[in-house]
């Protein structure tokens, strides 16, 4: 029958022409199971390979096979961690932990000096004291970050910060700030028992200070004690115990950094008010919340005073005092309550001599000077 059709079909087509052999069937060199492309069972027949899949199908870069026939993985995975670490570090200004570490440090040597420098595995606190305070430190920043995005999006001097800007994602942001805390509790455990037990409190005590600035504009006396509570905590770290004698660093640091916050602060005096913030900048006005700033900076040098004098500690000491005071009274000279372009060389620049300074005079002081006496 189908010769019949054809040859109606086709009538003018001679009735008889040479067999044509069939094109020899394509033999599979080689898989390409990336491709879709599997030979019929048991014949080797390769089918054709789609258009679409040999345009589109990715191609393994070489270098990348294993001898299996998977995939190795290039490290991007690795890079792509790398960069967002680096971008967290920028964005929580991880250099800045210098401001509040000599503060810390000199609790420690005032708790060795006590001591009279027999403390056990010295060595190992000090390493664990340093790690417990850049990991809080670190969780901390990064919390506030988390929490103010919103804030920080809609004011025009924070809304390049990473989290608004979007070139880091809130999620990697909070499982950062996880690593920290947990960090955190280790190095507390690794101290001894009681911080241990104290450091829940600790981390609440500084994750609470985010939300201050939402209901009360003494939220630069919270920052201050969070910064205030490292001389304690590395006394405590030190000798396992808690000497009133060390709260005189702890208000110290405290007034310290609530004094530079408030000129900090006055940065923002116009946006607090308009986002109903809390700060005393924006409940005083920039100028007299500078003369609150002013005595709180004040009541820092009475209360080193009156450390020195607690512990009688020795001329390297009060000239340690004498260069902090003279170091803060500059930082208020940079800022005017009609000029505030300086605020960043008063917050940044000043306040890292003001901690790295008296550090050395006071460390000077317990090692080197009282140690031969």
């Amino acid at each position: 029958m189908s010769e019949v059709l054809r040859s109606e079909k086709e009538p003018n087509e001679p009735k008889s022409r040479p067999p044509v052999s069939p094109a020899p069937a394509r033999r599979c060199a080689l898989r390409r199971p990336h491709l879709g492309v599997h030979p019929p069972a048991g014949t080797g027949v390769c089918p054709a390979v789609p258009a679409t899949a040999t345009a589109s199908a990715p191609r393994p870069r070489a270098g990348t096979i294993k001898k299996d026939g998977s995939q190795k993985k290039d490290g991007s995975h690795m890079r792509s961690l790398w960069r967002r670490l680096r971008l967290t570090l920028e964005m929580i200004k991880f250099e800045h932990s210098v401001f509040a570490l000599p503060f810390a440090l000199t609790g420690a040597l005032l708790a060795l000096r006590e001591d009279a420098f027999a403390t056990p595995r010295l060595g190992a606190k000090l390493f664990w004291i340093i790690v417990a305070m850049v990991a809080a430190r670190s969780a901390a920043m990064t919390f506030n970050r988390i929490l103010d995005a919103d804030l920080d999006a809609r004011n025009p001097r924070t809304a390049s910060r990473h989290l608004p800007a979007g070139t880091l994602s809130v999620r990697f942001a909070w499982a950062f700030t996880a690593a920290c805390s947990a960090l955190f509790l280790i190095a507390a455990r690794a101290l001894n028992l009681l911080c241990f037990r104290l450091a829940p409190l600790a981390l609440a005590v500084i994750f609470f200070y985010s939300f201050t600035k939402r209901f009360t504009s003494l939220s630069h006396l919270v920052l201050g004690f969070c910064l205030g509570m490292a001389p304690a905590a590395a006394w405590i770290a030190v000798r396992g115990s808690l000497d009133p004698r060390i709260l005189w660093l702890t208000a110290a640091v405290t007034l310290w950094t609530a004094g530079f916050d408030i000129i900090y602060a006055c940065q923002d005096w116009d946006f607090d008010r308009r986002a109903g913030l809390c700060s005393l900048p924006r409940r005083l006005g920039i100028a007299r919340a500078l003369w609150v700033s002013r005595l709180f900076h004040l009541g820092m040098l009475a209360c080193l005073a009156a450390l020195v004098l607690s512990f009688r500690l020795g001329a390297a000491s009060v000239a340690g005092v004498v260069a902090v005071a003279a170091l803060l009274a500059y930082e208020q000279s940079l800022v005017k309550p009609h000029d505030l372009s300086r605020v960043n060389a008063a917050f940044f620049t000043v306040n890292g001599y003001v901690s790295v300074l008296f550090f050395l005079f006071w460390a000077a002081d317990i090692l080197w000077l009282r140690a031969g006496t």
